[in-house]
């Protein structure tokens, strides 16, 4: 099972810097092919662990530079891998309010988008597909997507969740892993039909297809939107 071997391989990454002290706080992370032969995993499957440790805060990307050891991870306690799954389990709770309350604000900004708001929403929609294209990173361009959309809802306790939507999108495709490519094409597949509705300012079919999106979403990175591990509610 991918997921299990690169959280093994995580887990091994991490005492090999942490008990080992093989790295310090700061080291560069040997170069991709290197460290791939040494575990005897995949680069897929090496990717994926090396993003787990960087959304727990072990390692650091440097664009352009680099993966390194972060310079707090003598301060982590415990790190404990259980960590993993309370990260899926807090992902999961910001797509579910996702999809409660984006394809809302999808439909309330085609309505009340100025022209000058809904040529913005198309810009930063093509600057996503054209990133996802070039297999480029589109972290940034998907924030201003999301973002250009709640800004046009013209409603300030819409504007006010904003950055849990971008706490969401940087998540997501962080930890995304093996599944990466898959999310990537059905964000470009998702995100070409909102921009058909947003130009037409069709705020039914936007709302529709926003709720397709995060669905689509869900269902790539494993996320059961109807269960969940946590006290709760039981009928």
């Amino acid at each position: 099972m991918g997921s299990n071997l690169s959280q093994q391989t995580a887990e091994r990454l991490y005492n090999q810097i942490v008990a080992e002290g093989r790295l310090s706080p700061g080291d560069k992370l040997p170069n991709e092919v290197d460290l791939s032969h040494e575990l005897g995993v995949s680069r897929a499957t090496l990717r994926e662990a090396i993003r787990a440790l960087t959304v727990q805060g072990v390692l650091e990307v440097q664009r352009g530079r680099g993966t390194f050891v972060s310079r707090q991870v003598a301060e982590i306690e415990d790190f404990g891998f259980g960590r993993l799954e309370e990260i899926r389990g807090r992902l999961r709770d910001l797509f579910e309010l996702r999809a409660i309350f984006e394809p809302q604000a999808a439909r309330l900004a085609c309505v009340r988008a100025t022209e000058q708001e809904l040529a913005e929403i198309l810009t930063q929609g093509e600057r996503v597909a054209a990133r996802i294209q070039a297999g480029e990173d589109r972290t940034q361009a998907d924030l201003e997507f999301h973002g250009a959309i709640v800004r046009a809802t013209h409603n300030a306790f819409m504007m006010r969740l904003l950055p849990i939507i971008s706490q969401a999108v940087e998540t997501a495709i962080g930890s995304a892993g093996e599944g990466q490519e898959n999310l990537a094409q059905a964000t470009l597949r998702d995100h070409a039909l909102l921009l058909e509705f947003f130009a037409r300012r069709d705020g039914v079919g936007a709302e529709h297809a926003m709720a397709i999106h995060m669905a689509h979403a869900m269902d790539e990175m494993g996320l059961e939107a109807g269960q969940h591990s946590g006290p709760g509610c039981h009928s």
